[in-house]
């Protein structure tokens, strides 16, 4: 490959790179919004009631109280052995 070749072919790379980026940017925008009881015991993203502090102490599986963060719009849509997902923590 000449000169002329590869600095077309590195300038093509960085541009694949580039676009590659400004995706994951966009992507990472997305709204985000707390679903409740839709998270596996241990794998909630903070706070899920008395007994608990942060991320991954709730202690069972769909645990009403216990959240994770979804795309704006997908929580009720998320259905589990319990149920579907939902905005507001649950007893």
């Amino acid at each position: 490959m000449n000169r002329k070749h590869a600095s077309l072919a590195a300038t093509l790379a960085l541009g694949l790179v580039s676009l590659v980026s400004v995706a994951h940017a966009e992507e990472a925008k997305k709204p985000m919004e707390k679903c409740y009881g839709v998270a596996k015991a241990g794998q909630n993203d903070c706070a899920a009631g008395p007994g608990t502090s942060c991320a991954a102490t709730s202690k069972k599986d769909y645990q009403g109280n216990a959240w994770v963060l979804v795309e704006k719009g997908t929580c009720v849509t998320i259905k589990t052995p319990k149920g579907h997902g939902t905005l507001e923590p649950q007893a």
